[in-house]
């Protein structure tokens, strides 16, 4: 599994008009194939007047399933510049609708996959995209002497403070990317004189929002 990657927190919407087609792009997060389709099914029912419901979901931190349909659209025409577009993204939990009102005008097949492909940005633009990393939670005790360089460290590295506590000594929990883990805790013990003491914790999934930890369990990143 990689230690991190990119993918859909909330969906969004977007839209693009071409010669009088509406081209309506709806992106959801989905964690199973189930779930892709009980948000196409859902999408389709909202636009059932609609000439073409085409759509493209993956799943899984290394795009393990992808699918896609050109729901009667000319082949490779809809669906796969769709999927194109996630994979590019390097989006991964995320399914997306792309509904076609016909404006009485044919595009083509580069139109159509322009049109395809760019109604997906603009959904995407409207969603929100975070990056899950894989982290280690690391406590780290000091004195009051050297808790100025430790918070110089952690802000450098801009990492999440989980909690903080200030008696006779400071105790803070930060979650290290597991990738920067040896080189935090080296440039701790250095700035410290080895004073600090470190105690490491477990691993886990998170993401940052405006500010937020999101803590994740195991199951949702497999």
């Amino acid at each position: 599994m990689p230690e991190s990657y990119r993918f859909t927190w909330q969906g969004g919407a977007g839209e693009l008009i071409e010669k009088k087609s509406r081209f309506i792009a709806t992106v959801s997060p989905v964690k199973s194939e189930e779930e892709a389709q009980r948000f196409i099914e859902q999408i389709k029912k909202q636009y059932w007047d609609a000439r073409h419901n085409c759509t493209a979901f993956t799943i899984g931190s290394r795009h393990q399933l992808t699918r896609c349909s050109d729901d009667g659209e000319p082949a490779g025409t809809a669906g796969r510049p769709m999927l194109d577009v996630l994979l590019g993204e390097d989006i991964h939990d995320t399914c997306v609708v792309v509904t076609r009102y016909f404006g009485g005008t044919l595009l083509g097949t580069g139109g159509l996959v322009r049109a395809y492909s760019g109604a997906v940005q603009e959904a995407l633009k409207a969603s929100v995209i975070l990056d899950r990393q894989k982290g280690i939670r690391l406590e780290i005790h000091s004195d009051y002497g050297d808790i100025g360089k430790i918070q110089y460290l952690i802000g450098q590295n801009q990492l999440p403070v989980l909690s903080s506590s200030y008696t006779d000594s400071v105790l803070l929990e930060v979650l290290v990317p597991e990738s920067h883990f040896e080189t935090f805790t080296g440039a701790v013990t250095e700035g410290t004189a080895g004073k600090a003491r470190l105690e490491k914790g477990g691993s886990v999934w998170y993401a940052l929002r405006e500010g937020e930890v999101l803590l994740f369990d195991k199951e949702e990143t497999e």
